[in-house]
């Protein structure tokens, strides 16, 4: 199996990279595509967070690459602001980590 590693990517309407109009149920029918495009890319959505009044969103992928995330939002029409590899900060996360040492 690849080794996959988390990316968030960001939207905002005020650098354009967010709808102007986006409702719900219209977030629900871009969301099946967005899903679909990252089946064929091996991307993971894991969560994607919405803020429909301030015009921004928040997505957390599983890829193999940032490559991979470029090409899904590619695939569905829809630009970003940034594609970021993160890691996981949890408290959970914490402890582990200290304890692996």
């Amino acid at each position: 199996m690849q080794q996959m590693r988390f990316f968030i990517d960001t939207h905002d309407r005020a650098t354009g990279t967010f709808p102007e109009q986006l409702s719900v149920d219209d977030f629900k029918g871009f969301y099946a595509q967005y899903e679909a495009a990252c089946q064929e890319e091996g991307v993971v959505p894991l969560s994607t967070h919405v803020g429909f009044a301030d015009g921004r969103a928040f997505c957390l992928n599983l890829a193999p690459d940032a490559e991979a995330v470029r090409r899904v939002h590619q695939k569905v029409g829809l630009p970003y602001d940034a594609i970021t590899e993160v890691t996981s900060a949890t408290p959970g996360d914490m402890f582990f980590q200290r304890h692996r040492a």
